[in-house]
């Protein structure tokens, strides 16, 4: 693949990213990833690949986490890190370790797309 075409199929992977389609966006990016392991690409590109790479799988975990955050304020208005991971492992098929999960609600509250805070291992909602 030339260089030309990497970075077209990286726009359409960031396109999707700003469409909130983080699975589509993370097919390409995997299989841009392969490419790149097979080619001799810039490291400028390679850089943007895994940064773009990095970016997705944390905004599509945000994305899995707010939902679930969601549907759990509807019961209680808190949680434990630690059980809120069991319920997005379950619900969602996706094993987040508890120091991610609470990295992902601190960008999310940066970010104001929650109201919340963080207390211990607590997320008070």
């Amino acid at each position: 693949m030339k260089s030309q075409e990497f970075v077209q199929r990286l726009g359409t992977a960031q396109e999707l990213m700003l469409k909130e389609d983080y699975p589509s966006a993370l097919e390409i990016l995997a299989e841009l990833k392969e490419i790149e392991k097979q080619g001799d690409f810039d490291y400028n590109l390679t850089h943007k690949l895994y940064q773009l790479d990095s970016n997705c799988k944390s905004l599509l975990n945000q994305q899995i986490i707010l939902e679930h955050i969601f549907n759990a304020s509807k019961d209680t208005k808190i949680i434990s890190i630690d059980d809120l991971g069991k319920i997005i492992k379950k619900k969602a098929k996706l094993n987040l370790e508890s120091a991610i999960i609470k990295r992902e609600i601190e960008i999310l509250i940066l970010r104001g797309l929650l109201t919340a805070k963080i207390e211990d291992n607590n997320l008070i909602i």
